[in-house]
């Protein structure tokens, strides 16, 4: 179960510590203190796997050299009690591979400290934890000064306010959490302490392994002793109180298996006696709620207090939907007629049943719709006819490209979720009854924040539309609640393919969302749009060729290569560039300082926004043309035929667009798409990546990966486990 841990400490001259020294340990290396002609040499140090210097835009480039880096801030301080470094210590996700956290990590720690200009020497080290597992942690020793081209300036306080330190605290969490999404695994963590979590357990210092060497000698650790003793007083609340356990283990993972929780009852207790009363009173719990096995069998659990968020979640839907609200007027009915009129968008007789029914009924309504179905058009006359009646209509969805993708659509002002029920905890933009709030892709939105969702409507008395598809990726949250809503409720359907634009392919896109996907599969193979090749690598070349080629043919269209791990996108986007530039048709390349680390930009690439920013009015997944860049800024003309002008600083998280994860683009519609099959798709991902295209797709794949197309179809028909829990806790009661 992921945890979550980020502190803060100065390393000062007044407590006997050097800069020099610290770095060297941290980064297991031999570094020479010039100020105390010392050697520091600690390359035998186990567990450090990964060691960078992180520069701001204006700081000298010999401080890419660690030695000189340090000796330059101890040269620069002159007093005895100087502070010397900050240093920021956080826990990665062992439930990543270590490349995915050592880019997690460089990520955050570009956007949060580089950016602000502050000198970062990251480390990430993994040693082992008390319950026996790896505990891969990152070790971040930031310069206090200010960098310049000259060296150091003026040390900068505004970086020691507490303030800044609690924003760190969650932007690791949203940051961590954000990534767990992207790889559709079923965990979160929280920044916030256990008591303003709502659970009644003291935090536990952390035993370093000098705390625990000297333990293990027989000499008397104070760290060590306060650690268990907080652990005993931890374990005698648990047993007081099992079911808070149980409230625990699901508040960061929806279902748990029986090694989550002897690791929890572990962490929670002191001595064997204490785990055994505990770990067995659990197991006994009436709030623990066995579920069905996964896949292979394998025990899974999850918490009567889980259920009760879905059954809250229910009378609150129960509430909204027995309420009244008001419908469609002459007057709003003739807004409509004349919005459609002007755009020349005429509904189809499914959409406007969906129309209908989203005015007509109560305070909570829902439309299921294949992808494609015109989902957005047919909210987008709702919208006319709300606005009409004076209500003020709300877009929401849990990504912000999906958010991006509801406002172009229907014309709903829209935004993610998460930055709605933020302003929502500051006591801004309550709903009230005179709203309606849009959300979409409702399908991946957990029990729990439907539960508050609903709930923020039922007491302000405002109106929700559900709209989504539950085919497409599913929720993170355990209890698939839209899937749980329309059974109860009912919806409408929009079952009309309408983005693409052949016959055959529309139905191929009914295939995939009803499970057929060896049928729609087959469709796309008798085209000559599936294709293998004897390697990954030779597959992607070739989908490379075919976009470029497709480039020079048409290059008005819009056009995305898709694939579904962000390893294969940014090989996608470098073989993109390369044939952009044998062709000519990109300008010089300058080195932009990203953050995820130095990318090469020129004029005329693809660019992709990687964080939601509403001063620039962009979103997660914004897409533009780079059409200028100079030492510090950019200009960027976005797809929407906005021109955007920005410092560097002020904006960092860009990457290439010419490719993109299939969760990236779920809700995006463009001309012609070209996805790399991978093993770690499955059915709902293949749905996704197929019916992004309102021309054509192809699809390519290795041998090396998939043996021949018997394979891939099995598994891009697969349903992962993950889901299936989520299903059954669904029908668990």
């Amino acid at each position: 179960m992921a945890i979550y841990h980020l502190s803060a400490k100065v390393i000062s001259r007044s407590t006997g510590r050097s800069a020099v020294a610290a770095a060297a340990y941290r980064s297991a290396s031999r570094l020479y203190d010039d100020r105390t002609a010392q050697a520091f040499d600690y390359t035998r140090k186990t567990g450090v796997l990964h060691s960078e210097i992180l520069l701001p835009e204006d700081a000298p480039e010999r401080w890419s050299d660690r030695a000189v880096l340090w000796n330059a801030v101890e040269q620069g301080e002159k007093r005895r009690d100087a502070q010397l470094a900050r240093e920021i210590e956080f826990a990665l996700p062992r439930e990543m591979k270590p490349d995915d956290a050592i880019d997690l990590a460089r990520a955050f720690v570009e956007r949060e400290f580089v950016r602000r200009g502050m000198v970062a020497d990251l480390n990430i080290h993994c040693d082992v934890g008390e319950d026996g597992l790896p505990r891969p942690h990152a070790h971040v020793m930031l310069a206090l000064r200010e960098a310049g081209p000259d060296g150091f300036g003026a040390k900068a306080r505004d970086w020691n306010s507490t303030e800044l330190l609690e924003h760190w605290r969650e932007a690791w969490a949203e940051h961590v959490n954000a990534r767990f999404a992207e790889l559709d695994q079923d965990i979160r963590i929280d920044h916030r302490s256990l008591r303003h979590q709502g659970l009644d357990l003291e935090p536990q210092f952390k035993i370093g392994p000098a705390a625990a060497r000297m333990e293990a000698r027989g000499r008397a650790s104070e760290r060590v002793d306060q650690h268990r003793e907080i652990a005993r007083r931890n374990g005698e609340r648990l047993l007081r109180d099992p079911a808070a356990a149980l409230a625990a283990l699901t508040h960061t993972q929806a279902t748990f298996s029986r090694h989550d929780l002897a690791r929890f009852v572990f962490r929670h207790t002191d001595g064997r006696d204490q785990f055994d009363r505990l770990h067995a009173r659990l197991l006994a719990s009436p709030e623990l709620i066995r579920l069905e096995p996964d896949e292979r069998g394998r025990e899974r659990f999850t918490s009567r207090d889980l259920v009760r968020a879905e059954e809250a979640m229910l009378r609150a839907s129960d509430r909204l939907a027995d309420r009244p609200h008001h419908g469609l007027t002459a007057r709003s009915a003739d807004a409509v007629a004349a919005e459609q009129r002007r755009t020349s968008r005429f509904l189809t007789e499914e959409q406007q049943h969906a129309v209908a029914h989203v005015l007509f009924a109560g305070r909570l309504a829902a439309v299921v719709g294949y992808a494609g179905t015109g989902k957005s058009a047919m909210l987008g006359a709702a919208r006319t006819a709300w606005e009409a009646e004076g209500f003020r209509v709300i877009g929401a969805a849990l990504s912000g490209i999906a958010a991006e993708n509801l406002e172009k659509g229907s014309g709903i002002a829209s935004r993610t979720l998460a930055s709605l029920e933020h302003a929502w905890g500051r006591g801004r933009d309550a709903l009230n009854a005179g709203d309606v709030l849009v959300i979409d892709e409702a399908g991946m939105v957990g029990t729990r924040q439907m539960r508050r969702l609903l709930q923020a409507a039922q007491h302000g008395g405002a109106k929700v539309v559900l709209v989504g598809d539950p085919e497409q990726l599913q929720a993170i949250e355990a209890g698939a609640p839209f899937r749980r809503l329309v059974e109860r409720h009912g919806a409408v359907e929009i079952t009309a393919v309408r983005r693409q634009r052949e016959a055959w392919q529309r139905e191929a896109t009914k295939e995939l969302a009803t499970g057929r996907t060896a049928a729609a599969i087959e469709r796309y193979e008798a085209a000559g749009a599936v294709q293998a090749h004897y390697t990954k690598q030779e597959a992607r070349q070739a989908l490379v060729e075919d976009w470029m080629a497709d480039r020079q043919r048409d290059p008005s269209a819009s056009r995305m290569l898709l694939a579904y791990t962000r390893a294969d996108v940014a090989e996608l986007n470098r073989l993109a560039r390369e044939a952009l530039r044998t062709a000519g048709q990109l300008g010089p390349d300058q080195t932009v300082e990203t953050s995820a680390g130095a990318r090469a930009f020129a004029g005329g690439d693809r660019i992709m926004f990687l964080r939601n920013e509403r001063s620039l009015g962009v979103k997660n997944g914004t897409l533009g043309t780079l059409t200028a860049l100079g030492r510090s800024w950019l200009e960027v003309r976005l797809d929407d035929a906005r021109t955007l002008r920005f410092d560097r600083r002020d904006y960092a998280d860009l990457t290439h667009g010419y490719a993109a994860t299939i969760h990236k683009m779920q809700g995006a519609t463009v001309d012609r798409t070209w996805v790399l099959a991978s093993g770690h798709m499955d059915r709902h991902a293949a749905y996704v990546a197929m019916s992004r295209h309102r021309d054509a797709t192809v699809l390519r794949y290795g041998r090396d990966e998939f043996a021949g197309g018997e394979e891939l179809v099995r598994a891009l028909g697969s349903v992962k486990s993950e889901r299936q829990a989520s299903h059954r806790l669904g029908r668990t009661r």
